[in-house]
């Protein structure tokens, strides 16, 4: 038993050194890499001999469990090769049983570039869970309003003294014309897309049903676009 687990360990410590890209460990070992996989080789040989020699002639049993094995490493191999696929498909998934306005990242158009997937809400709007002066708040989405505007109990969430605002800007909403206060934003970030120093207003205390996230976030994207169910932002 002992010995089969260090015949495994060696095993995985190899596989390791073989598949990180670095094979400076197994020339520093063997002496050169075809010997580090020659050894390899022979770890798992031994170790399939010392396997069915566990199975006292059950030589059927034997090889139906090392084929689990050997289906189950190849699915490794096969996970790890596409990883980056994989983690795309995981995220999408996942998207599905998240609350509505959680960022899940999709596959980027561009090289350089980072997109995240919103889901509607039940109501049919679209909200952002965003991080605002890294303070975590919720946004409907509104590409009717031309700025961001926070309402005052989201604004002092964010770190804004909004005992100190002036409230001299008109602003049209679904209930009518409310009074804003102008702020600068350090920044707000929805799944790892950031935009620094954005301009936003603070809603005059009982003039906005929700914080709005409006164009002058989403103009400082590369893009966005809706798709039946779904809003993708791409930073």
């Amino acid at each position: 038993m002992v010995l089969g687990l260090v015949i495994v360990l060696a095993l995985l410590v190899g596989a390791f050194i073989l598949f990180s890209g670095d094979t400076s460990e197994a020339q520093a070992l063997f002496g050169g890499y075809d010997i580090a996989a020659y050894v390899m080789a022979g770890l798992l040989a031994v170790y399939v001999v010392f396997l069915l020699g566990g199975y006292g002639g059950r030589i059927g049993q034997a090889i139906r469990h090392l084929s689990i094995w050997a289906a189950l490493m190849l699915a490794a191999i096969v996970a790890y090769a596409y990883r980056d696929e994989v983690s795309i498909v995981a995220n999408r998934v996942a998207g599905e049983f998240l609350p509505p306005g959680t960022a899940v990242e999709v596959e980027p158009r561009n090289k350089g570039e980072r997109a995240v997937r919103l889901r509607k809400r039940r109501d049919g709007h679209f909200v952002a869970r965003a991080s605002v002066n890294g303070a975590a708040l919720a946004l409907l989405v509104d590409t009717g309003a031309s700025t961001v505007v926070l309402r005052p109990v989201d604004a002092a969430r964010a770190g804004i003294d909004v005992d100190k605002l002036t409230y001299t800007v008109a602003v049209n909403t679904a209930n009518g014309i409310a009074y804003a206060a102008p702020v600068r934003l350090r920044a707000i970030s929805i799944g790892g897309i950031e935009i620094t120093n954005v301009d936003a207003l603070v809603a005059k205390p009982g003039g906005l049903g929700e914080s709005l996230l409006g164009m002058s976030f989403l103009r400082r994207l590369r893009s966005f676009d809706f798709s039946g169910d779904f809003l993708t932002l791409r930073g």
